[in-house]
């Protein structure tokens, strides 16, 4: 009897595995897992987007700070000298 509850018991389990497996294949499936890409998609995007403008306004403030002591910003952008431009 012992052997006989296992067997349903994995029996049971593999249908289970094997339904969920075929109901990912659906259309209801397919369009739960584009929707769930999409969204880590666009929160990627959203993550980027955030790390430009912070970068952005850093490099701005560099920049301003730059003028404001009349420094030269060529050397950091040319380091190998104005011919080179």
């Amino acid at each position: 009897m012992l052997w006989l509850g296992i067997g349903i018991a994995v029996g049971a389990l593999v249908v289970r595995a094997v339904t969920k497996r075929a109901r990912s294949y659906t259309p209801q499936g397919l369009a739960a897992s584009a929707r769930d890409s999409a969204v880590g998609l666009v929160e990627s995007v959203r993550e980027f987007i955030d790390d430009v403008r912070d970068n952005m306004t850093e490099r701005e403030a560099e920049i301003n700070a730059a003028f404001a002591d009349g420094d030269a910003l060529d050397d950091e952008l040319y380091p190998e000298g104005r011919q080179f431009r």
